[in-house]
């Protein structure tokens, strides 16, 4: 049978090489400090989604909260075969931490309307909290299943995932709908296709329209353009998914980030012992004075 699925997707700051920089004085993060990029197992989490409608049919629908340059990978997503892309997108959402992020994506779920399994990744690469997505499912009050790196079956009602657990896995049957958080040991992201880059390499949202085309008339009459052509990246705002502002963004957000600090390792004193039966006793004489060794 065709599922409905619904991918939650983030555009992260490539934190590779984060400085103190990156931090605004209020804690949170300065993106425009950052390149930014698609959140890698956000990526894996769509792969599965495309996997499965790939097997047995159905929908797979990206959402994501974002500044309007998140728009980038509402296309990233349309170009390796995702059906719809939506961008939730107001000032705000602002500055949200996990609880007031996953307040918004579930009322943009709820928007959507009723689906089969949602998928995201098990974290992102900005906060490595791995809170959001099991916060989604408990606002709507579904199972979750966390750390999966394989869906094995699929039927009407339920599905049977691996999920990895430290030193081995372990096999999880739970009832549809569902919300999984996928790691990235799961699969490897397919490339965007060239018929699918050619198209959607052409996709916009209104916003992105309306900064090109000052002219409100021009900008509508590419705008439906857009539209009628299937290019059109939808954005929703806080009134569109009938969400309460006071619980969205930084006003919704009881978490603040004090400080951040790079710390850079550097080597201390080294010394040399070479592979010989004196020298390992000499280091293990040196192991036990310095109570390395008891």
């Amino acid at each position: 049978m065709p599922y409905a699925m619904i991918v939650l997707a983030k555009q992260v700051p490539d934190t590779k090489n984060i400085t103190g920089q990156a931090m605004k004085e209020d804690g949170t993060v300065n993106r425009s400090a950052l390149p930014a990029i698609f959140n890698p197992e956000d990526l894996n989490a769509l792969e599965m989604a495309l996997s499965i409608r790939d097997r047995f049919g159905g929908r797979v629908t990206v959402l994501s909260m974002g500044p309007p340059a998140a728009a980038e990978i509402m296309r990233d997503a349309l170009m390796r075969g995702a059906d719809d892309a939506l961008l939730l997108c107001d000032k705000r959402f602002a500055a949200a931490d996990t609880l007031a992020t996953a307040y918004a994506l579930n009322c943009g779920i709820r928007r959507i309307g009723p689906c089969d399994i949602i998928l995201c990744g098990r974290q992102a690469i900005d906060g490595d909290t791995a809170q959001t997505g099991p916060q989604v499912a408990g606002r709507i009050g579904i199972p979750q299943v966390t750390y999966v790196e394989e869906v094995r079956s699929l039927s009407a009602t339920t599905l049977e995932a691996r999920r990895n657990i430290e030193g081995g896995y372990e096999i999880v049957r739970t009832s549809l709908p569902a919300l999984l958080t996928v790691v990235g040991s799961a699969n490897e992201s397919r490339p965007p296709s060239a018929k699918r880059l050619m198209h959607y390499k052409n996709a916009r949202t209104a916003s992105e329209v309306r900064k090109a085309l000052t002219d409100e008339q021009l900008a509508q009459a590419e705008i439906r353009r857009l539209e009628e052509r299937g290019l059109l990246i939808r954005e929703w705002t806080v009134d569109c998914i009938d969400a309460e502002p006071c619980k969205c963004g930084l006003a919704g957000s009881p978490t603040r980030v004090m400080k951040i600090q790079s710390i850079v390792l550097t080597a201390g004193e080294q010394k040399r012992y070479e592979p010989t039966r004196e020298s390992i006793a000499e280091l293990v004489k040196e192991l036990v004075q310095d109570h390395a060794l008891g």
